[in-house]
């Protein structure tokens, strides 16, 4: 069955307001989830868009969610679904079909809502994409080696591993007399490939860079540290991998098994120091135990959103501060939506539309590519080329 979920939680709206009622928490909640519904899940995920579309079109299902969980981050619909799918709710993979579906999993939900909200209270959305190293690479590979690498948000530690990956960059435009293009079958794509060729995964990255732009080897990683409001260890605690295994959306199958390939490849690897605690207050001091002979990298991917506008402002200017006074200086690597850091957007980025989930990459502040959310694409901005020269 089709949900139009255009219209999802209109219907509400329009009904409290007829009612004199005006906007009311519930009503606010099922927007929220038409937004998600609309703008993030449709065409990634058909589970997830109907589901939402179907919560955001039931007012007594909202009231619950509205006056049960705090405003805010705890009312993410990323955080709900990932808790039913972590308790082995009803569809777990597949989501709801029909409206009788639907139904089952509003039964089971209700019934087993105490579960369900402390799984909510206990987690957040750290969905830690190790893909995302793609992206990272041909920064992290020209700046001076060795590197010691700071991750804000860093979840799993996941991405603090960028030298235990391998990759393959294939070209999105043509650059067939390229050297590095060369000696690869008419008609195959156009690839070139860095790291372990036995590792346990490997990263794809379509690109419009040209091969010399792509790195040539791996960084040399002397010093991984992180910082994150709740760690997660998906070595040594299997509830930690199951979280991160059931913040990945159904039909996103092979994400999932990146996710467990990249656990494995840094099984036996020693575990980063990841710090607990709020980003901006911890970040002086884990900066300062970096080896001054390394270059102190501080990077982040899709975590700023999390923040309210004032503290991403101060969370830059901090960074700038810390890296201006560090003897060698250092840089730093943002890689966010363009909304949340409007100020360094790049003016000719050429998309405004909220539903563009891909994210500005920056170097020291200013933007160089766009990436893809899950690392699957690199294209460079206007005039970026110069600035990375």
């Amino acid at each position: 069955m089709v949900v139009n979920v255009e219209s999802a939680g209109n219907t509400v709206n329009s009904g409290n307001v007829r009612a004199g009622i005006g906007r009311s928490a519930a009503v606010d909640l099922a927007e929220r989830y038409r937004e998600f519904s609309w703008r993030e899940a449709r065409g990634r995920s058909d589970a997830h868009a109907e589901l939402t579309a179907r919560i955001s079109q039931d007012p007594e299902f909202c009231d619950l969610l509205s006056g049960s969980l705090p405003a805010g981050n705890k009312q993410q619909p990323n955080l709900l679904l990932a808790a039913v799918r972590q308790l082995d709710g009803p569809h777990a993979e597949q989501g709801p079909r029909d409206e009788a579906a639907y139904g089952r999993w509003r039964e089971w939900t209700v019934r087993h809502w105490d579960e369900v909200r402390a799984v909510i209270m206990q987690r957040a959305t750290q969905t830690n994409e190790p893909a995302r190293c793609a992206t990272l690479l041909p920064l992290l590979a020209r700046l001076p080696q060795p590197l010691a690498l700071l991750e804000v948000g860093a979840s799993a530690g996941l991405c603090l591993h960028p030298d235990s990956y391998r990759y393959r960059y294939e070209s999105a435009s043509g650059y067939a007399s390229a050297s590095r293009w060369e000696g690869q079958a008419a008609g195959a794509p156009r690839t070139v490939g860095v790291g372990a060729p036995d590792g346990p995964v490997e990263f794809v990255c379509r690109t419009d860079w040209a091969p010399e732009e792509l790195p040539g080897r791996l960084p040399e990683v002397v010093w991984r540290a992180g910082i994150d409001l709740n760690p997660l260890d998906p070595v040594g605690a299997p509830d930690d991998l199951r979280w991160l295994q059931s913040l990945v959306w159904p039909g996103e199958g092979r994400r999932a098994a990146r996710l467990l390939a990249a656990v494995e490849a840094v099984r036996a690897a020693p575990r980063p120091r990841i710090v607990r605690g709020d980003l901006i207050d911890e970040l002086p001091a884990l900066a300062a135990a970096a080896p001054p002979e390394a270059t102190l990298v501080v990077f982040h991917s899709a975590v700023l959103n999390y923040l309210p506008p004032a503290r991403r402002e101060e969370f830059a200017r901090l960074v700038r501060s810390l890296l201006d006074g560090r003897p060698g200086g250092g840089h730093w690597i943002s890689n966010e939506h363009h909304s949340v850091l409007p100020w360094i957007t790049a003016s000719g980025h050429p998309s405004g539309r909220p539903e563009d989930g891909r994210l500005t990459l920056a170097l020291d502040g200013r933007p160089v590519a766009l990436t893809g959310p899950h690392g699957e694409s690199l294209h460079r901005l206007p005039e970026a080329a110069a600035r990375m020269g």
